[in-house]
């Protein structure tokens, strides 16, 4: 694109769009210089390549884009392919306590492992990828099965539950505390979300956070929403977030089947007590209901994320 621009003032293009939501592997600074250039606009968008180009899936969907060097269009600044989601964007982003839930999230990398346990297991090293001595990998309860135990054994060390993935299927181990390196919600509640969940399509259902206690890690499969104190505030924090409204909000910046950290920058943070003023012992719809009128949607809004945006239970 950059190359195209230096030789012509007007270059219309169709490509990929991760990009414009800050997903895929394209540089950071390039993707804010696009997302920040005025003489840039998309022409078109659309979120199911397949539509385009048959019997191809490429995440994040197509565009076709428009640069002049001589016109000023405006910085894209946030791309979302609806006028009603943006709309929505900037009303929740102008709320007087607006605090993004990003601030919460961990990312899958957190829990690593301690050169405690390449002391007592130095066999360890040579059943591990070059460059990934302390990674908590997808694959690491196959790849380390002799640090992992199906119970905690009473051998006067401190264990902690471990949620990852073995021969497909989601299963519980432990592993000792001294060989994992704390993380800060470590010992509080929190929320454990696939790394990979849906395809990135806006409004698809997610799949379902795991809540989890305290001195509960998990491997790279799972990032984190963390720091509850109790286990009703991390219940109503997954209420929320498979609620039709957190998660359009989520919708922004996911464009791929990819969870982040980032994915969560637009979703405000709520108080999850049963002091917020929010009645989080309401149904999920009835949550959705009370969002709405927090942030002050209109009928178009409302009826934008109720038509969009599947149920989840």
């Amino acid at each position: 694109m950059d190359e195209a621009y230096k030789i012509a003032n007007k270059v219309e293009l169709i490509h990929p769009a991760r990009f414009l939501f800050k997903a895929g592997s394209t540089p950071k600074d390039w993707n804010k210089k696009m997302l920040e250039d005025p003489h840039f606009k998309i022409l078109y968008y659309e979120g199911i390549s397949n539509k385009i180009f048959p019997n191809k899936d490429i995440k994040g969907g197509i565009v076709v884009s428009y640069h002049d060097n001589k016109k000023d269009f405006g910085a894209i600044g946030i791309f979302t392919p609806y006028a009603e989601l943006n709309s929505i964007l900037k009303k929740v982003r102008s709320s007087a306590d607006f605090k993004s839930m990003e601030t919460i999230a961990i990312s899958r990398t957190a829990y690593r492992l301690t050169e405690k346990m390449h002391e007592d297991h130095p066999e360890a090293i040579s059943q591990l990828s070059k460059g990934h001595r302390y990674d908590m990998s997808t694959n690491i309860l196959e790849l380390l099965p002799q640090i992992f135990f199906d119970r905690a054994p009473d051998d006067g060390h401190e264990y902690l539950k471990i949620l990852g993935r073995l021969n497909n299927a989601r299963v519980n181990k432990y592993i000792r505390k001294d060989y994992v390196d704390d993380v800060s919600d470590m010992d509080k509640f929190k929320l454990f979300i696939p790394e990979a969940s849906g395809t990135g399509k806006f409004g698809e259902t997610i799949t379902k956070p795991v809540l989890a206690e305290p001195y509960e890690v998990s491997t790279e499969t799972f990032m984190d929403i963390g720091g509850f104190d109790t286990n009703e505030e991390a219940q109503n924090a997954l209420n929320y977030i498979i609620g039709k409204f957190a998660r359009a909000l989520l919708g922004v910046m996911k464009a791929t089947q990819h969870i982040t950290p980032k994915s969560f920058r637009y979703i405000p943070l709520q108080d999850f007590t049963s002091h917020s003023d929010i009645d989080w012992s309401k149904s999920i719809p009835e949550i959705d209901q009370q969002l709405y009128r927090k942030y002050g949607l209109d009928e178009k809004e409302i009826s934008f994320i109720e038509s969009h945006v599947k149920e989840m239970k």
